[in-house]
């Protein structure tokens, strides 16, 4: 049996629709956002929101023409304080949410259901895009405020502030039993329209057609995990043809090691790094993305 040229899961593709102005870029993720949501064992709707950041730092991340990074987030005044996720142009991806759970809790029963929305969560902030080139170069970043009950809502408006891009997005987070366990997914959909020029033409109303048939996707085919990329997009864009490009893999992996704990530890005076000294003689670090916890005897640190 020939191999698959698209994997079915943890995955950016890019697609442009037949001879239309219009392309885009589809995220699916499996095992990879499962690890991510699983390390820290957060409330239902705290994985959701970072399950969403997940699928869009992927989906915009994707597009980069360099070696960098791609760091989503968003910080308000609400139960959920911060919540971010870091995507590498290697695909790997990782993530992690600051709440407060009496705050939390304190929400659930007012809605009544799971998906309790961005901003309800996030209170007033703002959502924050930046582009990180590495050491020796200057960093991007983008600010928008916090708006609407949705992460895709602040990111189309986002594009359409700070890049004047036409942007569609959509994401979308579940759980599916696989006989061993639910396990988390989440997906992503971003549409596109490629400015006008004289090769072009007019492109208006492409993009209005292209919007309309995106409308028609359901938050349930983003994560269904027996649904691959090409069906979803053929349901969308059959009648108009679209191009399915080659597949960018995602894992998710987090960049935390010895080498940069103990350049943390040593940013701090002598006086803070004994007090950080724990009953069995060693300074104990937990990663906030991963919860990896590094024990570190202070005369490593010097």
């Amino acid at each position: 049996m020939p191999q698959r040229l698209i994997p079915l899961d943890d995955l950016a593709a890019p697609f442009q629709i037949e001879d239309q102005p219009v392309r885009g870029r589809l995220v699916r993720l499996g095992a990879a956002v499962d690890e991510i949501l699983t390390r820290h064992d957060y409330p239902a709707p705290v994985a959701n929101l970072l399950g969403e950041t997940c699928a869009l730092a992927a989906l915009v991340g994707a597009s980069l023409k360099f070696e960098g990074r791609l760091i989503v987030q968003a910080q308000g005044d609400g139960p959920v304080s911060y919540v971010v996720a870091d995507y590498d142009t290697e695909g790997s991806l990782r993530g992690y949410c600051r709440f407060d759970g009496e705050r939390l809790a304190a929400l659930e029963p007012e809605s009544g259901f799971k998906a309790i929305g961005a901003q309800t969560l996030l209170g007033a902030g703002v959502f924050i895009m930046t582009i990180d080139q590495g050491a020796d170069t200057e960093r991007y970043q983008g600010v928008t405020p916090i708006e609407g009950e949705t992460l895709a809502f602040c990111a189309e408006r986002y594009f359409a502030q700070s890049e004047q891009t036409p942007t569609r997005v959509r994401l979308a987070v579940g759980q599916f039993d696989d006989g061993t366990g639910p396990k988390w997914r989440a997906g992503g959909i971003l549409l596109q329209n490629i400015a006008e020029d004289d090769s072009r033409g007019e492109t208006a109303e492409a993009w209005r057609e292209a919007q309309f048939l995106f409308e028609t996707i359901g938050e349930d085919e983003l994560v269904d995990p027996t649904l691959t990329p090409e069906t979803l997009l053929y349901r969308l864009f059959h009648e108009q043809g679209v191009r399915l490009f080659t597949a960018q893999p995602l894992r998710a992996f987090c960049r935390c090691n010895e080498e940069r704990i103990l350049a943390v530890l040593q940013s701090f005076g002598a006086a803070e790094r004994a007090e950080m000294v724990e009953a069995d003689g060693a300074i104990h670090v937990t990663c906030e993305y991963c919860s990896r916890v590094y024990k570190v005897g202070p005369e490593a640190v010097g």
